[in-house]
């Protein structure tokens, strides 16, 4: 089944507004009854900027309620800066991509196992952002011959359950009430007034209300809500792995953030032995979005 969605971006942390487009997003099948097999893929989402193909590829993961448009200034300054291609991706339930109920770290890697050799972007530059930094993480140590080297940002390889609020942002979300056939900027202010009874931070605000997108008249969630609702402990966990990842890593923390604490180093140190821990004074945990010089400049000292 397809469905029509109308696709937005508000400003955010200094990152500009990008035009209305059009978009389906399909429903892929479920996987369910496929126990013991990899999981199935779903096609990605993705815009891939040009640039030199003799050097490895600059790919960019979102977080949760993310999605490519997140690093869209940033893939354009660094493809610019590097000259280096740059591919930003819509992870599954989010952004343009499919949705699917299989929302697991092993679904989400396998889905960046087929599209980037499609591609032609192996071993890239895998630069993850909470949960795409989890994502990226375990493509690395699964597949460790796709990624010449691994950025982590404000993540760890841990459970993160304690210090997340993003049950509660679902809990808001899925709260929201809007009347059928409302303007666009009423929709907004109405979910904007709804979600502040919940949601104190209006920076956060307007990060979810970037997945409320008008189809058939009415406003829903871009995202696929109950997938990631049903699965937001898996998604705040680690799969447990046992392999290490030998090549270079840069964990990036942002100094205002609790995500990545001193007790996470030694099973940071046991899966990626070589990787550098790095601080971005004055960034919270979207530290692209709060410090995007100072995180460009910590991505080029990384490639040099």
């Amino acid at each position: 089944m397809l469905s029509w969605a109308r696709a937005w971006r508000l400003p955010y942390g200094g990152l500009e507004l990008s035009r209305i487009c059009f978009s389906r997003v399909p429903v892929a099948p479920s996987s369910s009854g496929r126990s013991g097999a990899e999981p199935r893929s779903v096609p990605l989402s993705y815009k891939l900027l040009d640039g030199e193909a003799a050097r490895p590829a600059l790919v960019f993961l979102h977080g949760l309620f993310g999605c490519k448009t997140n690093f869209n200034s940033i893939a354009k300054a660094l493809a610019q800066q590097t000259g280096r291609r740059v591919l930003t991706v819509d992870a599954r339930n989010h952004g343009d991509s499919p949705h699917s109920p299989d929302m697991s770290y092993e679904a989400m890697s396998q889905d960046l196992q087929d599209l980037l050799p499609q591609l032609g972007l192996v071993p890239c530059v895998l630069i993850g952002h909470s949960m795409g930094g989890k994502t990226a993480m375990l493509l690395a140590l699964q597949r460790p011959d796709l990624v010449e080297r691994l950025v982590a940002v404000d993540i760890s390889p841990v459970n993160t359950t304690s210090i997340s609020d993003f049950p509660a942002y679902m809990a808001a979300m899925k709260a929201i009430d809007i009347p059928e056939k409302v303007s666009r900027s009423f929709a907004r202010k109405l979910a904007d007034k709804q979600l502040s009874s919940l949601i104190q931070d209006m920076a956060v605000r307007q990060f979810l209300l970037t997945n409320l997108v008008e189809a058939d008249g009415r406003f829903v969630w871009r995202v696929n809500l109950d997938a990631l609702a049903q699965h937001v402990d898996e998604i705040l966990a680690f799969p447990p792995r046992q392999e290490s990842y030998p090549g270079p890593t840069l964990f990036l923390l942002g100094g205002n953030s609790d995500f990545v604490h001193p007790s996470h180093h030694p099973e940071i140190r046991r899966l990626f032995p070589g990787a550098q821990i790095q601080t971005v004074p004055d960034a919270g945990h979207w530290i692209h979005a709060d410090r995007p010089q100072d995180f460009m400049a910590a991505i080029r000292g990384f490639l040099a």
